[in-house]
């Protein structure tokens, strides 16, 4: 197809690249390629599958599945913990190529973006030719992408999963209701596992099924989002690419770590919560931010996991603050007797705060605010110069053999 009048109205691309931080491995050890490569923690320390070659995935090897199963499936596979820096670069490199093609482009996460190509507004060239160049320059980077247009994000999002790796689905406007129709509800962004279920007891199984339904019905069933998701799946959906936040509109910072061994008591518990916002307080000083909402995050088994927030008085980068405000929100989401898997803990609320006044003395006894802070950049500088371990809590030391070797999660959202 050629000439931007073959296409009319909106076109936004979603761009996933292939089995993404395998293929950097293989880019990087050309004698991987063509071998299964498994990038994830160790099966002995309860890591997990982060991306698994396509070469691993004949064997049933998939991202989120348990190390120990991938080890069962897959013996003869190459493992690593990963390279996460080399995956940042490379995927810098990616959006560079969609952002020489149009400025609207939203990255939704390291391997995935979505982009606005709609003819007229930034290009008369055809949707379906950028797209095939896109393609043509990534793969000069030594990686590849599939790549899913139409008229919506849903049925760009849905395109490109149809046909992987280097696949170019293509939904053209006015086919979009054809081409959701057949498609199980579950192959819609949004539509998990629970609500899947609830929906079958419905008698609804296709998005077909899901866009004629009755739209009252969905919405005593699910309120404000069962109309939406019929909408969705007629093809109906109105959505704009936004542009990326720049780096200094980061939403969020936030740290998880999974431990080899269940934490059983609550003083575990309460050191992996200070260990863990020891280590947002030092991302949030070397980013230069400070924030006002604390979220604590527990995960107690694959996947069940509960989360609680709390606002506090003023904006901060001091773990020794907010560490104690995530401690203080255990109770809501946490009871003996519970093993948790995972720890996490996230600051937010950076936008228009104003910074706290500093106190000269603290009404409980502690030191002031000035020298906790001064306490933290002497601390972050040590850390910088001599390695992450030259300063170390007893609750640091702790936890230091007992984290999966799972590459840490750590997040800018």
């Amino acid at each position: 197809m050629s000439g931007a009048l073959a296409w009319e109205g909106p076109a936004v691309g979603l761009l996933d690249l292939d089995a993404f931080f395998a293929s950097v491995e293989q880019l990087d050890h050309p004698e991987w390629r063509g071998k299964p490569v498994i990038v994830g923690g160790s099966a002995d320390r309860r890591g997990v599958v982060s991306t698994a070659s396509y070469e691993a995935r004949k064997f049933g090897v998939h991202s989120a599945m348990p190390s120990a199963t991938a080890a069962r499936l897959c013996p003869q596979a190459i493992w690593t913990q990963g390279h996460f820096d080399r995956y940042r670069e490379v995927s810098a490199q990616v959006m560079a190529i969609l952002g020489a093609e149009t400025p609207l482009v939203e990255q939704v996460s390291i391997d995935e973006a979505f982009f606005d190509v709609t003819p007229g507004r930034y290009s008369r060239e055809s949707p379906v030719d950028i797209c095939r160049r896109i393609q043509r320059r990534v793969s000069e980077l030594g990686v590849t992408c599939s790549i899913g247009i139409g008229v919506n994000k849903t049925v760009a999002k849905i395109a490109s999963e149809r046909e992987k790796p280097r696949g170019l689905t293509v939904v053209m406007p006015g086919t979009e209701r054809a081409f959701l129709a057949p498609l199980p509800v579950g192959a819609m962004s949004g539509v998990g596992p629970a609500t899947e279920e609830r929906l079958r007891k419905m008698g609804i199984r296709t998005l077909g099924e899901l866009s004629r339904a009755d739209e009252g019905e969905l919405e005593r069933a699910f309120g404000v989002l069962g109309p939406r998701m019929a909408r969705r799946a007629a093809g109906l959906e109105r959505s704009a690419v936004a542009e990326a936040a720049a780096p200094e509109e980061v939403k969020s910072v936030s740290n998880e770590r999974t431990f080899s061994e269940d934490l059983k008591s609550k003083d575990e518990i309460e050191a992996a919560i200070l260990h863990i916002a020891g280590l947002v307080g030092h991302r949030l000083r070397k980013k230069g931010l400070s924030g006002s909402t604390v979220t604590l995050k527990l995960k107690f088994d694959v996947s069940h996991a509960r989360s609680a927030q709390r606002a506090m008085r003023a904006p901060t980068s001091d773990e020794r603050v907010f560490g104690k405000v995530a401690l203080g929100l255990l109770d809501e989401i946490w009871s003996p007797g519970m093993q948790v898997r995972l720890v996490g803990v996230g600051i937010s609320g950076f936008n228009g705060e104003r910074p706290a006044q500093l106190a000269l003395f603290e009404e409980d006894g502690q030191e002031p605010e000035r020298d906790r802070s001064a306490l933290g950049r002497v601390t972050d500088a040590l850390r910088e110069r001599f390695g992450d371990d030259a300063v170390s809590y007893g609750r640091d030391l702790r936890f230091r053999s007992k984290t999966s070797d799972t590459a840490p999660m750590h997040k800018d959202a």
